[in-house]
């Protein structure tokens, strides 16, 4: 049998910005994959959040179970839970570790994967910073619960951020012309980070 929406989903307000029931299912299908992650987190019932367990030394992140290698899209991802000291959000290749011991920025610590780690607004790859986002003075520290639009340009070859409808900019660009997966890495015990699929991003 296909796998089929949560009730849930349907019941919280995971999926409030995904108005059809089409719109909703295709979020699913693109949502956390319960295979592709770090043994130490486990997705939730609704399908969206993943949970990280309480394990010590350990970075932990999932992919989602279908990338894009054209096209563009958009996707939400919020953290529900306290941070810790590394919380990245970003994209990855199938190649990207998803677990690794002590807490670091697992997303964007090679050149597989490309992050935004939300508690000092750095932006990482290849185990570097690549600078500081958004490139603005005094920018905002992430707010738990708020919702981070992510925007993959595969013709472009861009990854660019959007907080509360607000355009942060473009975070990476000459991306490789590859399957790119959105991701996260997580280090702090029990929190929980959601990620919904929006599909086209609206250009407004």
């Amino acid at each position: 049998a296909a796998p089929c929406l949560a009730e849930e989903a349907l019941r919280t307000d995971v999926l409030c910005n995904v108005p059809t029931y089409k719109g909703k299912v295709r979020a699913f299908h693109h949502a956390f994959s319960t295979n592709d992650c770090s043994r130490n987190v486990y997705i939730k019932k609704n399908g969206f959040t993943l949970h990280r367990n309480p394990i010590a030394q350990s970075t932990d992140g999932a992919r989602t179970k279908i990338g894009f290698s054209e096209g563009r899209h958009a996707w939400e991802v919020w953290w529900e839970g306290p941070l810790g000291t590394v919380a990245v959000i970003g994209i990855a290749t199938k190649r990207a570790p998803m677990q690794c011991q002590g807490y670091v920025a697992l997303l964007g610590s090679d050149d597989q994967s490309w992050g935004w780690n939300l508690v000092d607004n750095n932006l990482l790859h290849n185990g570097e910073v690549n600078g500081s986002f958004p490139q603005c003075n005094n920018a905002p520290k992430y707010q738990i619960g708020e919702r981070i639009r992510v925007i993959l340009d595969m013709e472009d070859k861009t990854l660019a951020f959007e907080r509360g409808y607000e355009f942060l900019g473009v975070a990476f660009r000459g991306l490789p012309k590859v399957c790119l997966y959105p991701a996260v890495s997580a280090v702090y015990g029990n929190t929980e980070v959601t990620l919904v699929y929006l599909g086209k991003p609206l250009d407004g």
